[in-house]
């Protein structure tokens, strides 16, 4: 592998990461007590859903192109909505309770899948590699991604113990405000 593929690929990553690295901000601050074996757990699953999604994009366009076209277009709005929901329960529970509740396995899920999305269409790009160099784009991304977000999270935590009674809430309208950008660079 030359240089100019590593630095492409690194880039990619550093790229499609953004997205996951925020929500681990936000994530971070919603859960200040965060172990850091769990924050590798955290951003492990967003590293892996990064990984996957260029590799499923890969295949469905080998597969069916065409057909994924009409998919693709909604890829951001997909994404969008899940963060939506996600950022809108945030906000909605942080009324509910004084503070604020650990990440669980089910949003843990639906979030890497929402940041991840935007992945999916990298599989376009992808679609003429081999399948080792794909896999290796792949694995760049999620490196890049899994640093990404450990540094989201443990700036996120520290932030949240400052200010711990606000961290759903602002938590919430960041998951909302990425969902919201993604929408507006679909238009």
């Amino acid at each position: 592998m030359d240089r100019t593929f590593l630095l492409n690929s690194f880039l990619l990553g550093a790229g499609l990461s953004m997205d996951a690295f925020t929500v681990s901000l936000a994530n971070g601050l919603n859960e200040p007590e965060m172990s850091r074996r769990r924050m590798c757990v955290v951003a492990g699953a967003y590293g892996t859903f990064q990984a996957l999604m260029p590799m499923a994009g890969r295949g469905l366009v080998r597969v069916a192109a065409a057909r994924f076209r009409w998919f693709q277009r909604r890829i951001p709005w997909i994404g969008a909505a899940l963060l939506f929901v996600i950022g809108g329960n945030m906000i909605r529970e942080a009324f509910r309770r004084p503070e604020a509740r650990p990440l669980n396995g089910g949003t843990l899920f639906v979030q890497a899948l929402a940041t991840s999305m935007d992945a999916l269409s990298v599989g376009f790009a992808i679609a003429a590699y081999e399948l080792l160099p794909a896999l290796a784009t792949s694995g760049i991304i999620a490196a890049v991604t899994f640093c990404d977000c450990l540094a989201g999270l443990a700036i996120g935590r520290r932030f949240g113990l400052l200010f711990a009674s606000h961290a759903s809430v602002s938590g919430g309208c960041v998951l909302i405000g990425i969902g919201a950008e993604m929408m507006l660079r679909a238009l």
